[in-house]
Formats: C-alpha cells, structure tokens, sequence
C-alpha cells in the first residue's frame, strides 16, 4: 500500500511538472484474512478524517477540530498538515470521491491549486448546508467549487493562511513538493521504529 502511494505521489508530481523521488523503506507485512479477526477491527474503523475530507456524523467538536486532534496523534506540526490537505485534495484523494475542498480543474495534479484558489480574492464563500460551503466567483456569482469548514480553515484561521499564503506563491511550486514528499514520507514511516536512527 506504502509503495502504491509513493508511486501515485510521483506520478502526481509529474502531472504538475515536478519530477520526484518519494522514499520508500520496504518491511511492512500484511497479514493474511486467516490470521485476522475482523470483528475485532470494526471498533477501529475511522469515523472521521480531515486529510480525506471524511466526517461520519455531526460531533459535538467542530470537524476542523477534529483534525486538529488527528494531526496530533499523527505527530505532524501546522506546516506539515497545511501542506498534505492541500495536496490530498488537489489529488483528489477525498473519502468516497467528493469532491469538497478539490480546489483544482486539474485534479490528479500535485499543483498548489488549492492555496492559489484558497486564497484568491476572486472568489468568496457561501454556506450551502451543514458544514459545506459554495466557492463562488464574485462577479457573476457562479459556484466553482464546494468546501468544507476542514477545507475552509486553511483561510480563515490567520496561521493556518500564512502556511497557505506561501504554497500560493507563483515560485514555491517545487517547495511545495517537496514539503509534500516529506510530510506524506513521515506518515508512511510513522510507526516503523526499526527506521530510527
């Protein structure tokens, strides 16, 4: 699954004319439906994500909250986080294939997208139901795009903006990437403590 991803980041990258090498540190194993008890993986299922822009429910906490807790567990800082929402969505990565928060018309690409788009003041936000909203063009009012308040955080909270403000420059695309591949790589190798030095 680790190298199937490495290989989706790449083509990904190179989709937005970035050529990139995703480490990878073989010696994960799988294991096999015989030696696992799937009843006890049911308490286990996710019920929500904000990397896939997934909620399962309304919460007591805010779904931007949510994912603040996730970022946490996950051991990631602000800037890392910044940068893999914004990629997963401009990928297109998103839970059951929405397409909130998918701030792109090239989605596939691993381009900076969803912070131009993120931060572009051509377009305003308009709240279309529970916690998702409708990005529309200021001077015809056309919906362009739909986001979540997940989605939306990443402009609205004044840190969280200056971390998107930078991957929106027209010359961090290749930061951007870069950051990207060792933010994805930390996720990837997060609990294989026979990779610490």
């Amino acid at each position: 699954i680790v190298l199937a991803g490495n290989v989706g980041v790449e083509q990904a990258a190179k989709a937005a004319g970035v050529e990139v090498a995703v480490p990878f540190a073989p010696g994960r194993g799988d294991a096999t439906d015989a030696q696992t008890d799937g009843d006890s993986f049911d308490v286990m299922e996710p019920i929500h994500d904000g990397y896939r822009n997934y909620l399962q429910k309304d919460y007591a906490v805010k779904p931007e909250e949510l994912m603040l807790d996730r970022t946490q567990l996950m051991g990631l800082t602000a800037p890392e986080m910044v940068v893999l929402v914004g990629g997963m969505r401009v990928m297109g990565t998103n839970h059951g294939g929405t397409k909130h928060g998918v701030l792109t018309d090239n989605e596939g690409a691993l381009s900076t997208d969803f912070f131009v788009n993120l931060c572009d003041m051509a377009y305003t936000w308009k709240q279309a139901g529970k916690d998702v909203y409708e990005i529309r063009d200021r001077k015809t009012g056309t919906v362009k795009w739909t986001a979540t308040r997940m989605d939306l955080v990443f402009g609205s909270n004044s840190i969280l903006r200056a971390y998107a403000e930078v991957y929106a420059q027209d010359d961090n695309k290749k930061k951007f990437v870069d950051d990207f591949v060792a933010a994805w790589t930390k996720v990837m190798n997060a609990d294989r403590f026979d990779l610490a030095a």
